[in-house]
């Protein structure tokens, strides 16, 4: 068995991998529940996709059990993490079927549980999040679009809200003077839960529309998944091109957090 693991989260529109057809599905438990999620070999790796809505987009942001799936990743031993996300566009240059590798984000959830450190153990943790994405594992896949001449922007902040409601012209307008480039419901805290765990974890963000006011229409979740089903070939043939150069570690400082994880989680 491949001592590599890396896990694929898919987001809105990528509920599946039919690239792999050898898949098949695992069962993970952990104190925060039972993940199911899909295991195959490729390129010496072994690969886990999760869908995080679930199977036909069951489950609204809001109620996704991040804790469950990130816990879930680090109980098997995976160690790298590309994540993909839906999200509507407040920058004019950056246009529905983008594709853009973030590095920085807003957190404006409310009711999530956003942290494995809750010093119910007497521990309390202060993660640093200087550098809230992977470096080494975001050069990867922009060397990989690189690589397959696939179109990638190089940076952008994504600002998370709660959902699942879309967002109002004025939080957008506020969002924009923020510095906000995306805007979408899941990068936190599952980019948090990541780097605690000790993860070297990325996002490849899939601008589906432009936010509120900016599109001049009233937005529609059929929308995001029409521009999915556009993008996703495109996306998948990156994946594959990002599974082919991952080969091995990263030298990287995000497993320094994982130190603190709970050993019992």
């Amino acid at each position: 068995m491949p001592e590599i693991k890396v896990a694929i989260i898919g987001g809105t529109g990528v509920y599946n991998q039919s690239l792999f057809s050898d898949a098949h599905e695992v069962s993970v438990d952990t104190p925060y529940g039972s993940v199911s999620m899909m295991e195959f070999e490729y390129n010496e790796l072994r690969v886990y996709f999760l869908a995080r809505h679930g199977g036909g987009h069951s489950v609204p942001p809001h109620k996704v059990n991040y804790k469950a799936n990130i816990a879930a990743l680090k109980i098997i031993g995976v160690e790298t993490v590309i994540s993909t996300a839906a999200v509507g566009s407040l920058n004019e240059t950056i246009p529905p079927g983008s594709m853009v590798v973030i590095d920085q984000f807003i957190d404006l959830t409310k009711q999530r549980p956003l942290t494995f450190f809750e010093g119910d153990d007497g521990l309390v943790v202060h993660t640093d999040f200087t550098c809230p994405y992977c470096p080494e594992l975001r050069q990867t896949i922009l060397s990989a679009g690189g690589r397959i001449k696939q179109e990638l922007v190089d940076g952008g902040c994504y600002v998370c809200t709660e959902g699942p409601r879309f967002e109002t012209p004025a939080e957008i307008k506020m969002m924009k003077q923020w510095g906000g480039d995306l805007v979408g419901m899941t990068n936190v805290p599952e980019v948090v839960l990541a780097r605690e765990a000790g993860l070297c974890y990325s996002t490849i963000a899939l601008s589906t529309n432009y936010a509120a006011e900016i599109s001049g229409e009233p937005l529609t979740h059929s929308e995001v998944l029409e521009v999915m089903d556009q993008v996703k070939p495109g996306l998948d043939r990156l994946l594959t091109a990002c599974l082919e150069d991952i080969k091995g570690k990263f030298n990287c400082s995000c497993r320094e957090s994982g130190q603190y994880w709970p050993k019992g989680s």
